[in-house]
């Protein structure tokens, strides 16, 4: 049975981890079909929007302690196996973040440790009631370094600072509150509320979603007059776009732009 599932609708690619029995854990099969699918999606023109989800009781319990504990077995004590392994799961979350199309993250049940960091790396994401996320690797002893990358840069420092001290969890309101999640709905509700998100951000011209998600995190770490220079030349670029100059048309005429 395959581990990660895709299922593919109006312009909208689902992207479904199918490992209930591990809480969809991102184990080394988990990490290596994630991998495959982006770099497929990197390179697909047809798709707009990913969403992301989990299949079973969870969206994703984070890395798979069974396999990280039979990797400390070899002679050097697990060093080189965790090593790529921790460089495998961060080029994951590079890849999904360096996609063209934006990634919404469907959560319910709980995310930890990299399945927070899963959440937090996603452009959006919109979280069932009910749903705890964490970063609780503390509480086994490993303090959760990689996904703090991502959770810091969703979130005011010292309420990542907290979780990942403390290991608490969050509720979904609250993360809703701190910034790690755009929308909490009722569970019954979630994939459609995340099939109507995806539907509206998938109605807009492609190509300015996509080099607005490029502009959208080039600009994030600029000193103010660089990243007002960068979008600068961006809207230009913009601008000269035939659909682009189409869409004003169709607003100034009140009608629906006739997009290529």
């Amino acid at each position: 049975m395959a581990l990660l599932e895709r299922h593919d609708t109006g312009g909208i690619a689902h992207l479904r981890m199918a490992a209930p029995e591990r809480l969809n854990a991102l184990s080394d099969g988990m990490l290596a079909a994630l991998q495959a699918e982006c770099d497929a999606l990197a390179e697909d023109r047809e798709t707009r929007v990913v969403i992301l989800s989990g299949a079973g009781k969870a969206f994703c319990a984070g890395h798979d302690l069974r396999e990280m504990t039979e990797g400390r077995q070899a002679e050097d004590g697990g060093r080189a196996y965790y090593a790529d392994l921790f460089a495998r799961c961060s080029r994951l979350m590079q890849s999904l973040r360096a996609l063209p199309q934006p990634v919404i993250a469907q959560v319910h049940g709980i995310a930890t440790a990299a399945g927070c960091q899963l959440v937090a790396t996603c452009d959006m994401a919109v979280a069932a009631e009910g749903t705890r996320f964490g970063v609780n690797g503390v509480n086994i002893g490993l303090f959760c370094s990689t996904p703090m990358v991502a959770l810091s840069r969703n979130v005011a420092p010292k309420q990542a600072f907290e979780m990942l001290t403390t290991g608490e969890f969050v509720e979904a309101g609250r993360a809703r509150e701190i910034g790690l999640v755009n929308r909490v709905v009722p569970e019954e509700a979630l994939e459609a509320e995340t099939r109507a998100l995806a539907e509206l951000v998938a109605s807009k011209l492609g190509a300015a979603v996509k080099i607005g998600k490029r502009a959208f995190y080039d600009q994030a770490g600029l000193p103010l007059e660089e990243a007002y220079r960068l979008t600068g030349e961006v809207m230009v670029e913009n601008m000269l776009w035939r659909d682009t100059e189409e869409g004003i048309a169709a607003f100034l005429e009140k009608r629906k732009p006739d997009w290529a």
